[in-house]
């Protein structure tokens, strides 16, 4: 036979190690979401406005006005990403700027505007979790 193509079984070890090394990159990749930036250990509850939504990988958004004791206080909101969501019922149109929503959650543990969503309660009272296991109230972070 002539020079082809190899298969995988003649690769040498040199190449086999660099292989390793790619596949194992891609996990650490992935592994880089974390929800450390926030205090599970207690539940954060906003009601407020909805400015925008940012439906995107690898989170959605939420641009959140919130008046309290006569001051106003954009906040960020952070979920899970759209396919996620999705699978918890949300769509792309669940949450319209204008919208009055609650949302409870984890806060920045740096103290800053900005929430890890546990769920949300849109009008009429219908409650949506951000994530599968929102029962436990700790915004994500067990």
């Amino acid at each position: 036979m002539g020079e082809g193509v190899r298969g995988c079984g003649s690769l040498d070890p040199l190449t086999w190690a660099a292989l390793v090394l790619v596949l194992a990159g891609g996990v650490t990749l992935r592994a880089h979401h974390s929800v450390l930036a926030y205090d599970g250990s207690t539940a954060t509850t906003l009601t407020g406005t909805v400015v925008k939504v940012l439906w995107q990988n690898p989170h959605a958004y939420i641009d959140l006005d919130v008046v309290a004791a006569g001051t106003h206080t954009r906040w960020i909101v952070e979920n899970e990403g759209p396919v996620a969501l999705e699978r918890l019922g949300w769509t792309k149109s669940t949450l319209m700027p204008g919208d009055v929503i609650t949302i409870s959650g984890a806060r920045a543990r740096d103290g800053s505007a900005r929430l890890r969503c546990a769920a949300v309660t849109l009008a009429g009272d219908r409650r949506l979790p951000c994530f599968a296991s929102a029962g436990t109230g700790s915004g994500g972070t067990e």
